[in-house]
């Protein structure tokens, strides 16, 4: 299982050691062109003191002169025990030249800085020319040197730096644990719940890295409660609902098989077959509902609004006084939608209007390019019960007794899902319902 601690710890080692790595480069080139400019300094430094020594000794001509044939003492300091010194007269015989000085010429006739290899070692050298003393001063130290000096001045800042990562791993090992301790505190918390509790995961002093998650958290145990609540709503409905008519199937199946005259036998029937219509109705939109809870969606298709509503209104029983027209215009009015989706709203709007009604007309049609339109000549909605009708399980005080409450809810649900949305009110030049399904807004 991956640690998110462990990857943070390998991500800030690395960052670590890339960033050590990068200032050891900066200072290894930084030092090597400092170091350069230093030690040419002290060759030309060097250079003069010898230069000063001949300078108080007697003019040479000729014959070597005791005062500088031979080997010159070395020169004081560390560094300079490393230099080698050379003394050349202009006919090229060398005077003099210090302790582990090389026999051949370390340079040429020419003044200044200059680089030469002599016996397999590369030489950095500086000269002076003086034509008064008819010599040449040559000091010089070998660029291998100058290499081990860099090397050593880069080891000193390693070696530190390589010494102190374990340490320093062990730091942010340990920052990282009291770093993800609130998160790991969450955590405890949800795993310690019961799995009914799905109370919000309290905020307060998480850092604000984790808020998101927690925020997330909270949404996730509110949707879940809200599932829950609809399920519990659902089945106990279910329950309290089937309950009745399974009773008076029961009850009028019993009538039927002891009724000895045949009016009455047919009456019991037609109530059995009014039962179980209502059943089924109930069964259905029961099965719609939870399928809208679970969010299942078909794909959209493209149709003829007009079809689709004959179709509907054919299929859902009128009473013998109740109309259903279907304007003409409805039959050129095609959508790209998903049918079943707007099949279920539309045969909820179409029942609950039928449902409402002994006699009148119900009427469809089309308001613009995007409002579809029914109006019905059932009693209306009260004013005060408009935004109610639309929860679950609500029946106003209008409302026929075999409804469920449940048609509208479930409408306005399977619009969302399309990207639709129910307009509701009382009609004003009579009485009844106007319902406005207004299509091609953002799906949720």
């Amino acid at each position: 299982m991956s640690s998110l601690r462990r990857r943070l710890f390998l991500i800030l080692m690395a960052a670590t050691g890339l960033i050590w790595l990068c200032a050891v480069a900066w200072i290894s080139f930084g030092s090597r062109n400092e170091l350069e400019h230093v030690l040419d300094t002290r060759l030309q430094e060097a250079a003069r003191m010898v230069h000063s020594l001949v300078m108080t000794g007697e003019r040479l001509e000729g014959a070597e002169k005791p005062a500088l044939a031979g080997t010159l003492p070395p020169l004081s300091g560390g560094y300079e025990r490393q230099l080698s010194c050379q003394i050349w007269s202009f006919d090229g015989r060398l005077l003099a030249r210090s302790s582990g000085a090389p026999d051949a010429a370390l340079a040429d006739e020419s003044e200044g800085f200059s680089d030469r290899e002599v016996g397999g070692d590369t030489w950095r050298v500086y000269t002076i020319v003086d034509p008064e003393k008819d010599v040449r001063v040559v000091v010089g130290d070998r660029i291998g040197l100058r290499d081990k000096l860099v090397r050593d001045l880069v080891a000193g800042l390693a070696a530190p730096a390589l010494l102190a990562m374990p340490l320093l791993g062990l730091l942010i090992w340990w920052s990282l644990g009291r770093g993800l301790r609130p998160l790991n505190r969450a955590a405890e918390e949800i795993a310690a719940r019961e799995g009914e509790d799905m109370r919000p995961v309290p905020p307060d002093g998480a850092p604000s890295e984790i808020q998101p998650l927690i925020t997330a958290l909270n949404g996730l145990f509110a949707k879940v409660e809200a599932a829950r609540a609809n399920e519990r709503d659902v089945t106990a409905f279910a329950a309290h609902e089937l309950r009745t008519p399974l009773a008076g199937l029961k009850t009028q199946a019993q009538v039927a098989l002891a009724a000895g005259e045949t009016q009455m036998r047919e009456n019991a029937l037609r109530q059995i077959i009014a039962s179980v219509d209502r059943t089924s109705r109930l069964v259905r939109q029961l099965l719609a509902l939870a399928r809208l809870d679970a969010g299942t969606a078909g794909r959209g298709a493209e149709m003829e609004l007009g079809a689709l509503i004959r179709d509907i209104a054919d299929t859902v029983p009128h009473p013998p006084g109740v109309v259903t027209v279907v304007d003409p215009d409805l039959a050129h009015s095609r959508r790209l939608i998903e049918r079943d989706t707007l099949s279920l709203v539309l045969r909820n709007l179409q029942e609950n209007a039928v449902q409402n009604m002994t006699d009148g007309m119900i009427h469809w049609r089309l308001e613009g390019a995007d409002r579809l339109v029914i109006e019905d000549e059932g009693p209306g909605i009260p004013a005060e019960e408009l935004s109610l009708v639309r929860q679950r399980f609500y029946r106003g005080r209008k409302a026929a007794g075999s409804g469920s409450g449940l048609g509208l809810a479930i409408a306005e649900a399977a619009l969302a899902r399309i990207g639709a949305r129910l307009a509701m009110d009382n009609r004003t030049e009579r009485s009844g319902l106007r319902a406005v399904v207004e299509l091609g807004l953002d799906p949720k």
